[in-house]
């Protein structure tokens, strides 16, 4: 029988399963804390175990699916790393390390199919959807490498839609944040979307105290339909609406990512249009983030002073804003970059 990656079990299905084997049931405990606060990658290395279960499992389960095919560091100590499936597809994954935490950023697909103009994860076409397990492999490489070897945070931020794999982000969601698993509080955890609007409803409805970002990017149909394709299907009244649900559903802030495209929704009257529809929303931020220059995609950040003519109006209408300074330009950490350079 083919070794399974054992990340896939719950405590609870781990325990059963040593029982089975005629092992002590609270051996699990310990095995899950090996893998996921030590991030310990061999059975072998489990010191505390018997060696026969050691041995046992090495024969039934494997605990990392992915390869590392490349690692880049940036001057800003960013990190990137470029990962490998078992079926050869490939993934990125990011460090973001800045004053007080270290940021884990996470894809949840192989490959994009929602094409928006400034995201190179999208070139290549989608591939498929990652599992909860999978996701796991990337916090746990990410763990290996982070300062300290600890992640304070994590963002659903990578390659993929993560609303468009939803029940297997809500299985890795909760292991992260399990006691028994890397035990990161879901506040500090946020799942980012282009605007999949039945995610959003979803998501309101489970209780849970993760942060949500969506995608803006634009204040008008026109506009955020030529970045965004999503938007032909789900217009920015009805986007606008299920926030509102969400807000009055969870009592939590939403953040709205607004990259600014030179020549595209940069200028004043993007502004305008931006304030007016979030002007109605009780709980709201604008994240403005110049894009990363991407030359398949001929996109390139406004000048300096455009960027900060566009956050004054948005600070004016009332909203509150935080100007986000590009990470890692110079190993083009920008999402399918890397990835980009490995597959075409």
């Amino acid at each position: 029988m083919a070794a399974r990656d054992i990340k896939s079990l719950t405590l609870k299905e781990l325990e059963e399963v040593l029982n089975n084997l005629g092992e002590k049931s609270f051996h699990a405990q310990q095995v899950f804390s090996w893998i996921y606060q030590k991030a310990v990658a061999d059975f072998a290395a489990m010191s505390d175990l018997p060696l026969g279960l050691r041995r046992v499992l090495k024969e039934n389960f494997y605990i990392r699916g992915l390869k590392l095919r490349k690692r880049l560091k940036a001057g800003d100590r960013t990190q990137k790393f470029l990962l490998q499936l078992t079926d050869r597809n490939l993934l990125e994954a990011v460090i973001i390390p800045a004053e007080g935490r270290v940021t884990g950023c996470i894809s949840t697909q192989a490959g994009c199919k929602f094409a928006c103009c400034f995201c190179a994860s999208g070139l290549l076409g989608f591939k498929r959807n990652l599992t909860a397990t999978e996701m796991l492999d990337e916090v746990l490489y990410l763990k290996d490498y982070a300062p300290q070897k600890r992640l304070t945070h994590i963002v659903f931020m990578g390659t993929g839609e993560p609303f468009d794999n939803y029940d297997e982000l809500l299985k890795a969601v909760r292991t992260i944040n399990s006691p028994q698993g890397l035990n990161i509080g879901s506040r500090r955890m946020t799942i980012s979307t282009c605007g999949i609007i039945p995610g959003i409803k979803k998501l309101a409805e489970e209780n849970l105290q993760v942060e949500l970002s969506v995608s803006l990017h634009a204040g008008d149909d026109k506009t955020r339909s030529l970045i965004m394709p999503i938007n032909k299907k789900y217009h920015l009244k009805e986007l606008i609406a299920a926030c509102r649900y969400y807000i009055a559903q969870t009592n939590r802030q939403i953040t709205f990512e607004y990259i600014l495209i030179k020549d595209i929704n940069s200028d004043l009257q993007n502004a305008i249009n931006l304030s007016k529809i979030l002007r109605s929303l009780k709980l709201c931020k604008v994240n403005v983030i110049p894009c990363n220059p991407v030359k398949e995609l001929k996109v390139e950040p406004p000048e300096q002073e455009e960027i900060l003519s566009f956050r004054k109006h948005l600070l004016k209408s009332g909203l509150n804003v935080t100007l986000r300074t590009p990470r890692g330009e110079d190993i083009e950490a920008a999402c399918g970059q890397l990835r980009l350079r490995y597959e075409k």
